[in-house]
């Protein structure tokens, strides 16, 4: 087994996040534009919270979605950047925000699968204090290297490289306790290695760091490698998910490639704050529906290695639920843990 002080530094949570996150959340209810007559929900802009950098995965998703969900709902829609803390700063905004439905968090299986197990404490209470109202889509992340660091070209040579030679090699995440981070633990766990963790702040600086050569590789989201990939600047050797991805099908699942059953796939979804009306809920969850049946948005997502996921809100909750337990596992198998 690999070292896991290496594989899982710990961190502290620490309270200025917290500080900032509130802070935030009081901005965001200053900023936001009064009602312009009394009448049925939105008559104003919703601003919907990310908690990773733009041009990350769920950026990606979210700005191929802001154009239909505008058009559906009537109104302005406002992408508010929070990155930190895996998506914890952003949560919590949306946990402590007026449940009026104009305070929204494209959420992540980190933010409400991987994060609760993970964190010791959390300033928020990740099913009680949110109300789940739609899945945007499922996504895969791809063993990605770059060649000029790591000249492998299969997941097997991949592994006899690195099992050769422990704490050689550098991995790259999108942060402590992200899906990226745990999905190369659970790997490195699974076939033996030992490697040493760099977390970045997120997926694009993660993704030059491996661009770079500053470290070998990384787990990172389809969509988000294909430009490098396409510009032959990396290599793609194995997806995460039990299917290969359709924009990518010549790269094999990490499961047929030496690792039988693994399967670390993640989601993206909205969700409110605790106490949402859930007539607002079900407008916002139809207007993501009628996103992801349109053929061009679907046929955009899919082409960016994207799984689009229709649920209903009452089918998502219980999405997030199964998700959390699922992930609760993982985390105890790698040993993870942050203060």
């Amino acid at each position: 087994m690999p070292n896991s002080s290496r594989l899982l530094p710990r961190l502290s949570f620490r309270s200025a996040a917290r500080v900032a996150a509130l802070c935030a959340a009081a901005a965001v209810s200053t900023v936001s534009m009064p009602a312009h007559a009394q009448g049925e929900w939105p008559t104003q802009p919703v601003t919907i919270l990310m908690g990773f950098t733009a041009g990350s995965g769920v950026d990606i998703v979210g700005r191929t979605l802001q154009e239909s969900l505008q058009k559906s709902l009537k109104t302005t829609i406002i992408y508010d950047y929070r990155p930190g803390a895996g998506g914890n700063v952003a949560s919590e905004v949306v946990a402590h925000a007026k449940p009026d439905g104009y305070t929204l968090l494209l959420g992540t299986a980190a933010t409400h699968g991987i994060n609760p197990a993970l964190y010791k404490t959390l300033p928020f209470d990740a099913d009680a204090d949110f109300t789940p109202i739609a899945p945007l889509v499922e996504v895969s992340n791809v063993l990605t290297v770059n060649p000029a660091v790591l000249d492998v070209k299969s997941v097997k040579e991949f592994i006899e490289k690195v099992k050769a030679n422990p704490g050689k090699y550098n991995f790259a995440s999108t942060g402590n306790g992200t899906g990226t981070h745990l999905a190369f633990a659970e790997f490195n766990a699974r076939a033996g290695l030992d490697m040493v963790h760099v977390p970045y702040k997120g997926g694009p600086d993660a993704l030059q760091a491996v661009v770079k050569g500053e470290v070998c590789c990384i787990f990172n989201q389809v969509q988000s490698v294909l430009p490098q990939f396409r510009a032959g600047k990396v290599r793609l050797l194995g997806v995460t998910t039990k299917q290969r991805v359709q924009v990518i099908a010549d790269v094999p699942t990490i499961a047929e490639s030496g690792l039988p059953g693994f399967n670390s796939t993640i989601w993206f979804g909205l969700f409110g704050p605790r106490g949402l009306d859930p007539k607002s809920a079900r407008k916002v969850n139809d207007a993501v529906r009628v996103a992801l049946e349109t053929p061009a948005i679907r046929q955009k997502l899919i082409d960016a290695g994207n799984t689009p996921r229709i649920e209903t809100v009452e089918q998502f909750k219980a999405t997030v639920k199964a998700d959390r337990q699922k992930w609760a596992g993982v985390v105890k198998t790698v040993g993870a843990s942050i203060d």
